[in-house]
């Protein structure tokens, strides 16, 4: 994951061909600042990258991806490869 003022992209290395959704919009996404506190994320594909930011907002540190008990993810590689849940970080403060 790199930030980008106040987006954070989270790169795919095994991707190869990119990435994709079939809904309308990529859904298990949430996003945290510096105060710990995740909000759902807003997510655009750009080849084999994500871009994910929230207004709410401002300096992203955290992403995390279906990383709960029911979220079901849709985002997909374009082989048809489900992306699997994760984290961006180890030891968040508030776990």
């Amino acid at each position: 994951m790199t930030i980008d003022k106040n987006k954070a992209v989270i790169s795919f290395l095994h991707a190869g061909n990119g990435l994709m959704c079939k809904d309308k919009e990529i859904t298990g996404f949430m996003i945290a600042g510096e105060d710990g506190v995740f909000v759902p994320a807003k997510v655009r594909i750009k080849d084999n990258t994500v871009v994910v930011t929230s207004s709410k907002v401002k300096k992203p540190v955290v992403v995390h991806y279906c990383f709960d008990d029911a979220t079901i993810g849709n985002l997909f590689s374009k082989e048809g490869l489900p992306v699997a849940p994760f984290r961006t970080d180890r030891n968040w403060k508030n776990e």
